[in-house]
């Protein structure tokens, strides 16, 4: 089982070598060059100033290799942690005098005096703060020393290393080359065979063998079978248990058993290195190779995995791409193939640096496998690229506005797969070996974190279905998507490395962010950044609990309306975020004193570009503070009616009649004219506008509208409906209705009742609401029939005789008030007639 961990790492750990150690030379530790000189636990200053002298003359001179500049570097790095552990020397003594010295008070101005034993106390404590703080000075001053040679070393490398990863060595299409590459090949594996030979043929080590062997022929036996069968049990297996990942808890189990795949194989090779070791045969040769072999398996196995859950054969509606049963299954292919190259490569790697192979020969026998790899990776990028194109369609046909932008992201990536795919074996072909595999691997290396990253999420989006038993759009939620975002971010160290990186530039990162950023006299590090979190998120849990206990349990049993409890719990809420605020920044050592420029800076930049929000901000605390208006109330501002359905700080949501929503700035509730047709009582007036025809009895008219206005339930008596008897309209006579109701919001259905009721005794009264009406009057009507002017006027004289004899009988059959009409008309033609041809 150690073994098999052991192994396990170094997959992992083939993440953190920079382009599988082939960018630049190889840096190979020197055994006890790095602990030559262990730093004490409290600083030598002796000890010190002998390692920088030697670290300065090797920075001046540069001679010293890779190797030995990367053992330096790392005695300086222990060195200044020591310096920064003593930097904290006698802190606590240092806060105690520091403040005895500011309950002194400040120093005396020049020219004015201060008592003899006040003076001499000051002068002590100076004294002693004085001597308590030169170790700590000395400490930093050692620290910043140890951190620019840090500095300039990490530069020195950096520079050596480009120099080479740019340096033109042997091409591999020169056939001068290729009997080097064979060669070294053939020499690896016969110093293998050679040993085996030697250890079969040697009786001393048969006789020694002959009880082993056994046993080690059956571990070789079950761990060819592992090796062979192992991942198609695994398969089956999970079939007969899950046979369709319906839900996502069986999902996670046929995930989770799916690990089998790599576990199953990697024993069986892990049982037949056991057999090989317990026959006896093991020798220096085959040991360094049956190593390197078993890290190459493990990354196959690994890469063929990642290929599996990518491109699955099962379409259950969780594809992490957009692909066709068909493309899923060339993405398999190709996957698992790139694996073999990725495996490869390490295998020749290895041997190549175990053996002291020849550039040529590692350059011979690495071209042809960058030639494949570049194949897969164009034949991968086209089934990449479908996907891009399904996902941008299906978000063009929701309306998403990202597909655009994740499909340009897309079709990018794809073309610089394209790129590296044909770049790489074209560096090689002309000599830069270094810079194409330092091209290639890290490319390969990408591949494979992006789609764990991948297979990670999926995992997490699953989770996220199984706790909140939600299926549909849950990979688009907020938590799936922050922790992609979380995942991503996690990986950025593991990207770093595979493209060069060295663990000691991410060790550096580290070292600089703990430290912290300095701006000014402020100092902000990560230590004080979480304590400003912690404390502040204690607040405002706090403050949340407050405001809910008000606003469900205390506020409730008062007699308060609901807007001046909601205005409490809004104010406790702005009240106990600003004292977490102030408590977290003291908590966290933030001297608020030097904030004061920016605090200065942020004034003025408030007075010119934010004063509107400051303004509506201001207005939203007085609308809270005053209640002018509350969450219910019908309101009219702006020529907008409208109900309140929330006031922030900021503006306030008024919900209109017909359903929309209307954001208004707090400022125009406040500068401005609002009517609140609901402040303080539901009670008001409705008005109903009536108008009848000419003639008709008004009093009877008033009778009627008092009856309906009286009968309606909503009409308060107190005070009594009023009608009212407007005036003379131009076609009618004109009333209104004036009637308090009990509760305003119903106006307009009371309106609309009382006209229903209306038009209804009216019609049983027999009493017209009249339509408006139009004399019209022709100067010139032969104009229109051209005839004669006496034949028009005669026509004309016959069509008004004619019209009054009409209107007679409608006023025989319609009663007295349709004679009145007619009379009018008459009077209208006559007053015309004497008038000549009128107006």
């Amino acid at each position: 089982m150690m073994a098999l961990l052991r192994h396990l790492a170094l997959v992992l750990a083939l993440a953190f070598m920079p382009a599988l150690g082939v960018v630049g030379t190889a840096i190979v530790a020197v055994p006890g060059a790095a602990h030559a000189q262990q730093p004490p636990s409290a600083p030598d200053y002796d000890a010190w100033n002998n390692l920088a002298g030697r670290a300065a003359d090797a920075i001046e001179n540069q001679r010293a290799s890779l190797a030995s500049f990367e053992a330096l570097r790392e005695q300086l790095a222990e060195w200044r942690s020591v310096f920064a552990n003593a930097e904290s020397i006698n802190s606590s003594a240092i806060s105690t005098l520091e403040a005895q010295i500011r309950a002194l008070g400040p120093a005396p101005a020049d020219g004015e005096s201060e008592g003899a034993d006040i003076a001499s106390q000051r002068e002590a404590l100076n004294k002693q703060l004085s001597e308590l703080r030169a170790p700590v000075r000395q400490a930093e001053l050692a620290y910043s020393e140890a951190d620019e040679m840090i500095r300039n070393v990490d530069r020195i490398i950096r520079e050596r290393q480009a120099e080479e990863f740019l340096e033109r060595g042997p091409s591999p299409l020169n056939p001068a080359n290729w009997s080097d590459g064979l060669s070294a090949l053939y020499t690896t594996f016969e110093n293998v065979r050679a040993e085996m030979s030697g250890a079969l043929y040697d009786p001393v080590r048969r006789s020694d063998v002959s009880p082993r062997l056994p046993a080690a022929i059956v571990l070789g036996l079950i761990g060819l079978i592992l090796l062979v069968r192992g991942r198609f049990w695994a398969e089956f297996l999970v079939r007969l248990i899950m046979p369709k990942a319906v839900t996502s808890g069986k999902w996670l189990i046929r995930f989770v058993m799916s690990l089998g795949e790599i576990l199953m194989p990697f024993i069986g090779v892990l049982l037949m290195v056991q057999g090989y070791v317990l026959s006896g045969f093991l020798e220096e040769h085959s040991a360094r190779v049956l190593d390197i072999l078993l890290t190459t398996v493990l990354i196959f196995l690994v890469a063929r995995w990642l290929a599996q859950r990518l491109f699955p054969r099962e379409d259950d509606n969780r594809l992490l791409l957009r692909l066709e049963a068909s493309d899923r299954k060339a993405g398999r292919l190709y996957g698992g193939l790139l694996g073999v190259i990725i495996a490869v490569m390490h295998f020749i790697r290895e041997l190549a640096d175990g053996g002291g192979w020849s550039p040529e020969a590692r350059v011979v026998m690495v071209f042809p496998v960058m030639v494949l790899a570049g194949l897969l990776l164009i034949r991968l990028s086209r089934i990449l690229a479908k996907h891009y194109r399904s996902s941008a369609e299906d978000a063009e046909d929701a309306g998403a506005e990202s597909g655009g932008y994740r499909s340009r992201i897309g079709n990018l990536f794809v073309k610089l797969l394209v790129a590296v795919a044909i770049g790489a074996p074209l560096l090689a072909s002309i000599g830069y070996y270094k810079a194409a595999v330092g091209l290639l691997i890290p490319s390969l290396l990408s591949l494979m974190l992006l789609a764990v990253i991948l297979v990670l999420r999926g995992v997490v989006v699953e989770i996220y279905v199984l706790a909140t038993r939600k299926s549909e759009g849950s990979s688009d939620d907020l938590f799936p998507m922050l922790a992609g975002f979380v995942l991503a971010l996690l990986s950025l160290p593991f990207f770093a490395l595979a493209w060069g990186a060295r663990v000691a530039d991410l060790s550096e990162l580290w070292v600089r962010f703990k430290r912290g950023v300095t701006l000014g006299d402020l100092t902000i590090s990560p230590t004080i950044f979480l304590t400003f979190a912690v404390v502040f998120a204690i607040g405002f849990l706090i403050t949340r609990l407050l405001q809910g206990t008000l606003k469900n349990s205390l506020l409730p049993k008062t007699r308060m309306e609901m807007g001046a409890r909601d205005a409490i719990v809004s104010g406790v809420g702005y009240i106990g975020i600003f004292l977490a605020s102030l408590i977290a920044v003291t908590s966290a050592g933030i001297d608020l004193s030097s904030l004061a420029i920016v605090a200065g800076a942020l004034s003025v930049g408030i007075g010119f570009g934010l004063q509107n929000i400051v303004s509506n901000f201001v207005s939203g605390i007085i609308l809270l503070i005053e209640r002018p208006i509350g969450q219910g109330d019908w309101i009219e501002v702006n020529g907008q009616h409208g109900t309140v359905r929330e006031i922030s700080v900021r503006s306030t949501r008024i919900e209109t009649f017909d359903r929309s929503d209307l954001i208004i700035p707090n400022s125009d509730l406040v500068s401005g004219v609002v009517t609140n047709y609901t402040k303080g009582s539901t009670v008001g007036r409705v008005i109903v506008k009536v108008g009848v025809a000419r003639g008709t009895d008004t009093r009877r008219v008033e009778a009627i509208l008092h009856e309906v206005a009286t009968a309606h339930p909503m009409v308060l008596m107190n005070p009594e409906p009023t009608i009212l008897f407007r005036g003379f309209g131009t076609d009618s006579y004109d009333f209104e209705i004036r009637a308090i109701l009990r509760d305003v919001n119903f106006i307009m259905n009371v309106g609309s009742d009382m006209n229903h009721e209306i038009a209804k005794r009216f019609d049983e009264e027999g009493i017209v609401i009249p339509f408006q009406q139009r004399d019209i009057w022709l100067r010139n009507p032969e104009a229109l029939t051209g005839a004669s002017k006496g034949d028009a006027q005669s026509d004309a004289a016959g069509d008004r005789n004619q019209t009054r004899e009409d209107g007679a009988e409608k006023v025989a059959a319609q009663g007295p008030t349709k004679a009145q009409e007619a009379q009018r008309m008459d009077d209208a033609d006559g007053a015309g007639g004497a008038g000549g041809d009128g107006r």
